[in-house]
Order: C-alpha cells, then sequence, then structure tokens
C-alpha cells in the first residue's frame, strides 16, 4: 500500500498561549485544550508532570486505540509523575483489576514538560519516547529527568505508552500497535498545546533509545504520524518487526497459557497482571520456539511493532528507500558495545548451544561464524556472539536505515558513541541517552569498581557534546558534522573528544553488507 502525502509541520491548531506567571519558584498555571494544570518551577525550568493525554486504556477502551481526554473543571495539580501503564515487575494498584480501581490511579496515559521559558519563546520541542524492550515503560524513571536538557534551550516532554500485551499483542478485535498509537496521541497533545508551555509546535523532534528508537523508526512511515514532528533521532534501534502471521502466533502461544484465546472478548476478562505473567512465562521459553517464530526467538522479548499494511504499511528500510519521510530530517547511530550489556551480566556468559543457535539464525547466509572468525580473528567465541547480536539486533538496522534515508533522498546524520565510563560494559546500550540526559554523574562514575581512568573527569565534557549537538539537531536540523553518504559514510564518533570519521564498524558492514533488513515472518507453524 502506498503512503498518503504527508501533512505540512503543524498543521494542527495550536492552543493558545495562557497567561503564566515565569517567576521562578512560582506555581504557573497552563491552560491545555481539556483544562488548566498548576505546575512548578525547579531552578530555572517549569515542570508539569503526569498530565493525562488521552482516557485510561481500561474497561471498554481495553485494547483499544487512545481516546481523547475529557475535559476537566478547575485546576490540576500536575507536580507527580503519573501512575505506571501495566508491565512486568510492578505491583502498582493499576494492576489489580480490569477496569482499573476507581480512584484514578488507572490514569496511566500521561506526560511531562520541562520548560526553561513559559512564554512566546516559541522554543524547539524535544519528545521523548524510551525504550524498555516493548515489555517495561515509566517516564518517572530518574535517569529521564528532562530538566538538564531543557536547560540548553529546548521544551522536553515524555509519556507513558502501553507496552507488553496491552500495547503490541495482535489481538483479533483489536488495532494494532497500540503503544505507537499512544505516542501518536501523545504528539498530537503536544501540536495542540505546547505553545502555551513556550514550544514550537512547528518545530518538534521525536527522540528515543532501543524500542523507543525503532517506534520512532516506524512513526517515520506511518501516515497517521505524518504532520506531528519535523526531525527525528533514533538511538540504538532494534530490528524487529513482526509479521501479522508472526505476531498472531505469538499472541496466540501467550493467551493459550491461560486457556483462551488471542481476542478481545476473551482476553479483556483478565487483570493486566494475569496477562503480564503469561507473557513473563513464554519470554522465558522463548528459545524453543526458534524454528517456527526464527530470530526474534533469541531476544529479551516477543513483542515488536507489527507490519499490518494499514498503520504501519511497510518496515521501515523499505519505506523510507521508497522515499516516506523525505521530509524529516534523521539523526541516528548506536554504541560501539551494544550488547555487552546483557553479556556483562552475572551468570549471563553464553552456553556453546546458545552460541551456536546465534549464529545458525542470526548471522547473514554468506557469513556465518567463519565469517566472524575471519572478520575477528583475536576474539573469543564469547566476543564474537557480542559482536553477532550486537549487529544483528543494533548496529546494522541503525546503519542500514542511514542508507535507506539516503537512497531515498531523506538528509540523515549518523553516529556512534565510543566512549566509555567501566571497564565491564564498554559503550553498551543504554549509556547513550544517560549521557543525552546528563542524569549520569562523575560521583556516581567514580564509584563504580570497574572505573576507568579519568571517566569520572571525562564525562561532563562527553555528555555535554552529546547533548550540545542532540539540541542543535533539534534546533537547525544540523547537528554539526557533514551528512551521512554511503560513499564516505562519514560518522560522528564520541570518545573523550568527538570526532568525525569513516564509520567505525567495517569489519561488520562488510559482514552484513548485501543483507537486506525486513519484516520477519512466521517460518512454520506447528
Amino acid at each position: 500500500m502506498g503512503l498518503r502525502p504527508r501533512r505540512s509541520i503543524g498543521s494542527a491548531a495550536a492552543a493558545p498561549p495562557a497567561e503564566v506567571s515565569t517567576r521562578v519558584n512560582s506555581r504557573p498555571e497552563i491552560r491545555t485544550t481539556s483544562g488548566v494544570v498548576r505546575g512548578i518551577w525547579e531552578n530555572a525550568v517549569a515542570v508539569f508532570r503526569g498530565i493525562p493525554y488521552a482516557e485510561p486504556p481500561f474497561g471498554a477502551r481495553r485494547f483499544m486505540a487512545p481516546a481523547p481526554v475529557r475535559a476537566w473543571d478547575g485546576i490540576r495539580e500536575a507536580l507527580e509523575f503519573g501512575p505506571p501503564v501495566p508491565q512486568a515487575r510492578h505491583t502498582g494498584s493499576v494492576m489489580s483489576s480490569v477496569s482499573g480501581t476507581g480512584d484514578g490511579s488507572d490514569d496511566c496515559l500521561t506526560l511531562n514538560v520541562w520548560s526553561p521559558d513559559l512564554g512566546a519563546a516559541r522554543l524547539p520541542v524535544m519528545v521523548w519516547i524510551q525504550g524498555g524492550t516493548y515489555l517495561e515503560n515509566y517516564s518517572s524513571n530518574p535517569h529521564y529527568d528532562g530538566a538538564t536538557l531543557a536547560a540548553a534551550g529546548v521544551v522536553v516532554v515524555s509519556m507513558n505508552y502501553r507496552v507488553g500485551a496491552e500495547g503490541f499483542a495482535r489481538i483479533t478485535g483489536a488495532p494494532d500497535n497500540r503503544g505507537i498509537l499512544d505516542q501518536i496521541a501523545a504528539l498530537r497533545w503536544v501540536q495542540e498545546n505546547i505553545a502555551a508551555i513556550g514550544g514550537d509546535p512547528s518545530n518538534v523532534t521525536v527522540f528515543g533509545q532501543s524500542a523507543g528508537g525503532a517506534c520512532i523508526a516506524a512513526l517515520l512511515v506511518m501516515p497517521m504520524a505524518a504532520g506531528l514532528f519535523r526531525r527525528a533521532i533514533s538511538q540504538s534501534m532494534p530490528g524487529t518487526y513482526f509479521s501479522e502471521r508472526l505476531a498472531a502466533a505469538i499472541s496466540t502461544t501467550i493467551a493459550a497459557r491461560l486457556g483462551l484465546r488471542a481476542t478481545v472478548d476473551e482476553l479483556s476478562r483478565l487483570s493486566p497482571r494475569a496477562l503480564t505473567d503469561a507473557t513473563d512465562t513464554v519470554i522465558q521459553k522463548l528459545p524453543e520456539f526458534v524454528e517456527s517464530w526464527g530470530p526474534m526467538s533469541l531476544t529479551p522479548t516477543p513483542f515488536s511493532p507489527v507490519v499490518d499494511g494499514v498503520l504501519l504499511p511497510d518496515a521501515p528500510w523499505r519505506a523510507l528507500a521508497g522515499g516516506a519521510a523525505s521530509d524529516i530530517d534523521l539523526l541516528i547511530g548506536h554504541t560501539r558495545d551494544e550488547f555487552r550489556l546483557y553479556t556483562s551480566r552475572p551468570g549471563a556468559k553464553p552456553t556453546d548451544a546458545r552460541m551456536t543457535a546465534a549464529f545458525d539464525h542470526l548471522a547473514p547466509a554468506t557469513a556465518t561464524e567463519d565469517g566472524y572468525r575471519r572478520a575477528y580473528p583475536d576474539a573469543t567465541p564469547e566476543q564474537r556472539y557480542e559482536f553477532l547480536n550486537s549487529d544483528w539486533l543494533f548496529r546494522m538496522p541503525s546503519l542500514h536505515l542511514a542508507d535507506a534515508a539516503h537512497a531515498g533522498g531523506g538528509p540523515v546524520w549518523l553516529y556512534e558513541l565510543a566512549w566509555s565510563f567501566n571497564r565491564e560494559q564498554g559503550a553498551s546500550h543504554c549509556l547513550d541517552f544517560l549521557l543525552v540526559f546528563g542524569t549520569l554523574g562523575s560521583d556516581e562514575v567514580r564509584a563504580h569498581p570497574a572505573a576507568n581512568p579519568n571517566a569520572a573527569v571525562e564525562i561532563p565534557r562527553v555528555a555535554n557534546h552529546m547533548r550540545t549537538d542532540w539540541v542543535n539537531f533539534a534546533t537547525t536540523g544540523k547537528p554539526g558534522w557533514v551528512p551521512y553518504d554511503p560513499r564516505t559514510r562519514a560518522t560522528r564518533v564520541y570518545d573523550a573528544e568527538p570526532i568525525t570519521r569513516r564509520y567505525p564498524e567495517e569489519r561488520s558492514r562488510r559482514i552484513w553488507r548485501t543483507h537486506r533488513f525486513d519484516t520477519l515472518d512466521l517460518l512454520r507453524t506447528d
């Protein structure tokens, strides 16, 4: 199916700026399209937490697309983060029943705003979409605090969106990709309200990491998201997008654990906790499904965006190469040692069987384990396993998306984070957003038992370089180095001092140069 023409940026009407007090330490009030919220000045940044952008997704709205939030009377306090969405390893009251608790704690589709100027500044807006393997999501994570980033001259927005089966399972009678539909609803809220909080609705940048980065790649090519943002930053995107058949097989298996079918009628009888528990049971057995579910069985999650041909018309690589989102500025990249976050954990050393399965199912057909052994002759088997997983899941999907965006005529910039603060994890998955948000401090680095020499001194400088480039990109569309071109492969490499050089992972690039990332499908039905 072809993509519809993209609307002009900022086509939604912005709410008129409210009269607000900009005196530091006052309690600023903002009139949104649904009612008045009262935040707080924290140092030089105004913060509004827990603003609902959609109705609670429970009761008759369970598994449905997000519904517009109803207006409220009076002033709504916006001092605390909203409750988390249903997810594993959380025991909040939202889990206690299908319809919620009745006391407002089921009001989990909320967002948060940090703004350094509540006047008519029309600052660039940066909307954060967090990761979490499509299984976890809570914007109250202190590592996502937007104050430092906002103080650099932008309005920062973060959100809760549905995850797990609630947000990404393929369920008969429900729309696919409900978690991404939540993100779109939050972006619509931004278009309608951000001018009243000092932001420019015509200059919105979405940025996200891991599953959030992959959602951004999907948003780039989703017709429903057209016109809601001008720029995009995708950090460490996993390259997993599911066919309808594969997603249906996974959901059927999860529902069968409960003796049910994967339909709205039957799954709506369950509490969110029962559904997350069933999901956890399947996660523990994922490798057993590798012959039928394919490579995704060797990842930590059974969920990914579903390419349904309607909401998500195609996998991002194919769609971008065809010209989708050629009007969107794209910054994309990854960390050098992506998968070491997983292999460095206690007890995480891969077994021989696990390493064999990875090379059998993840490596490109033209380069199996022998190809990695030739490319990395000095590496141990465990290191080659780490390189393979880094490449298949994060590094090569990002590089190939840059190639696709360039082929489609869109402006694109590429980066790699090579700096690390500890010897155990290296430049691992998740380190990048800690630097951009400035939420990993020198004292925390200095106290780490495996801290690298000088890391505590270097981290403020490295973080400032990345944050400045992200803000420059959000402001002007140019992060500060030359755009990516497949011939020169110019890449910004963040180390103790940033440099721009040819893409540094050339050995892996050559292994994967003929591979085509696309929608993952069901291999066989049992």
